[in-house]
């Protein structure tokens, strides 16, 4: 392609819609043609590939296992255990119907829901994969996450089974599970059934519950032989369901259909990662986040490569494992977060000299904003291109992006350029009218979405048009709830959330979650939670709170013992993930007159920045406070 063409590629993917994803559609298997490729007669909802059936299963392990049986697909890598295993595409296909066989034993069928709880280990792909197959969907959990978080997607997906672990590994230690499902089994009002559970002898004594509770291991033996055929599905049936942080209690599944999505991941192999069958990616995340569904386990594959499932941290045994790993397995395509290259940052650089990088082509960085100086640190020590892309949990694929496969746009430090093929994706005033360049906006997108993009919230349609459609009507757009900025040249920077969401290492948190669970402490009256900038994990949650009774922290030893508390009661609640950074303890919260916390006031202070007009505050006084909290 000449040099100018990616204008003209993506212009032509919003003003030939159909024609553009028709094309797209080739890169995929189909078992019956789409009828008609783009459905938006109901917006803002879109059906693509109406009418057309494929399978994300045959299009990421068989149509590959059939072609090049012995070619590498799955490389499970734990630091943790210290296993290896190479699956070839052969291999991973028996593994993959073994499992399906499993969960036709257990009664599981297509359209019911398997809840995913497990760590970074082989059978969690084969567990996702074979739901895939046999057209059940899966909804994975971020193993470690909190029996209450756990319940709360239980009872909003309604599993017929659990796929889950004894145990996971974190910095050489094992992270109990059982008793977590357990737990959500217990205060979840429509538990599933069964739990099928792979044992893999962390956890020598965790308790089975008779009747629920099924051993892997011999189910496996049970099916070693099975051979179960792929469920062709229509192209909007649903694929799976992602809960995302929202600000309200109540989860939010984002729910994916089935053609897009896998068409969507097919293009972006090609076009944007320029990964190809034969290569090798590897992609830090972890599968309970958007990133793994779509770039450890789906993309990939999908585009015939082996993929990398990693257990361990950037940094055990040492800080040069990632590269180490790149060497070995020959990796042309990495994904990582920027919090990954701020932890790398402060270690020694010889650690990136060390290992044979030759096969590495570029580092695609996402899951928050990349500040230019980590930008620059990491493309000047690996001498590669360091692509920033933007995308949400809701996207599935990335929104922003340089699409090298079509053409080699110079990269601009922090910034994630350009808005990728298929996305109409506008800066737009609170107004609904359009910002001019280096003018601060929303992030937002003329809709119909593009494939791979969410189709809807898991049972609350209206959830889906009030969250996401409802921010002004004419235009009606799709809202990302970023703020944004875009240059005279077309790059555009991404300045964070509108809404009360924080991003901790990646992880989206809502800062109301936090609340509610510092709030769930007995001593506690009141709290605000807010996104404070951290140099190595983007942000992390500080908490301000108001006692009950002022004598509880009348002295240094109280305060300090009822801090160490009230993060316990969020570690138990939430994770360790959510835990707040501090908690301070103040008389009052700043407030407008009626009532409205002003968070991004607090958000200020806390970041030594200028708290912005204060004309509707109530109680000056508190802003004080804070100031004197914070100054310790």
């Amino acid at each position: 392609m000449h040099m100018s063409s990616y204008k003209e590629f993506h212009r032509r993917s919003i003003e030939d819609r159909d024609g553009f994803w028709a094309e797209q559609a080739r890169l995929v298997d189909w078992h019956k043609p789409a009828e008609q490729v783009c459905d938006f007669s109901h917006p803002p909802f879109v059906k693509w590939f109406k009418g057309g059936e494929t399978n994300l299963c045959h299009n990421a392990v068989d149509r590959h296992a059939a072609k090049r049986p012995d070619d590498r697909a799955l490389i499970y890598i734990s630091t943790e255990t210290n296993e290896e295993k190479v699956y070839s595409f052969a291999e991973l296909q028996r593994e993959v119907e073994r499992m399906a066989a499993i969960y036709q034993d257990l009664g599981v069928q297509r359209g019911d829901r398997v809840l995913i709880y497990m760590p970074m280990i082989a059978e969690a792909a084969f567990a996702m994969l074979a739901c895939a197959r046999i057209g059940a969907i899966h909804s994975v959990v971020f193993g470690g996450f909190a029996a209450g978080s756990l319940a709360t997607r239980i009872d909003d997906a309604k599993p017929v089974l659990m796929v889950s672990s004894d145990a996971g590994m974190r910095n050489g230690r094992p992270v109990p599970y059982k008793h977590l499902v357990d737990e959500a089994c217990k205060l979840a009002e429509f538990p599933p059934a069964k739990v099928l559970l792979v044992d893999r002898g962390l956890d020598k004594g965790f308790p089975r519950v008779e009747g629920r509770d099924v051993d892997y291991a011999t189910l496996r033996a049970k099916h070693i032989d099975a051979r179960v055929p792929v469920t062709w599905l229509e192209s909007s049936e649903p694929s799976y369901i992602l809960y995302t942080s929202g600000t309200t209690g109540k989860p939010k599944g984002v729910q994916r259909d089935t053609g897009g999505y896998t068409v969507a991941l097919a293009a972006s192999m090609q076009h944007i990662f320029t990964g190809f069958a034969g290569e090798t990616m590897f992609s830090t995340s972890d599968i309970g986040w958007v990133v793994g569904h779509s770039y450890i386990v789906y993309g990939p594959l999908i585009a015939g490569m082996a993929t990398v499932m990693y257990e361990g941290t950037p940094l055990r045994p040492d800080a040069g494992i990632w590269w180490q790993i790149v060497e070995k397995h020959k990796v042309n395509v990495m994904f990582s977060a920027p919090t990954a290259v701020r932890v790398l940052k402060k270690q020694d650089p010889a650690f990136l000299k060390k290992y044979d990088l030759s096969s590495l082509k570029h580092l695609f960085l996402a899951g928050e904003p990349l500040d230019e100086t980590s930008h620059k640190w990491i493309m000047d020590e690996l001498n590669i291109p360091v692509i920033d892309n933007y995308w949400q949990t809701e996207t599935g694929w990335p929104m922003l992006a340089i699409c090298r496969g079509v053409e080699q746009s110079r990269i601009k430090l922090g910034s994630p350029a350009f808005p990728v093929y298929g996305y109409d994706l506008r800066i737009f005033r609170e107004d609904g009218t359009e910002c001019g360049p280096d003018e601060k906006g929303i992030v937002g997108i003329l809709p119909p979405l593009p494939p791979g993009c969410l189709s809807t919230v898991w049972g609350q349609d209206e959830r889906f048009v009030s969250t996401y459609f409802s921010l002004f009507q004419d235009p009606v757009v799709y809202s990302s709830s970023d703020w944004g900025i875009k240059d005279a040249d077309g790059y555009h920077t991404i300045l964070g959330r509108m809404d009360d969401v924080i991003n901790v290492a990646g992880h989206r948190l809502g800062t109301r979650e936090i609340e509610e669970a510092v709030q769930a402490h007995s001593a506690i009256a009141e709290v605000a939670v807010v996104g404070v900038a951290d140099e190595v994990k983007g942000q992390m949650p500080m908490a301000f709170a108001v006692v009950k009774n002022a004598a509880d922290v009348d002295t240094a030893e109280k305060r300090a013992a009822l801090e160490k508390d009230v993060m316990k009661t969020v570690d138990n609640l939430l994770g360790a993930i959510a835990r707040p950074s501090r908690v301070h303890f103040i008389t009052g919260l700043p407030k407008t007159r009626s009532g409205k916390m002003l968070r991004r006031s607090i958000q200020a202070l806390a970041e030594g920045r200028d708290p912005g007009d204060l004309t509707t505050i109530d109680d000056p006084s508190t802003l004080e406070q804070i100031k004197a909290a914070l100054a310790g």
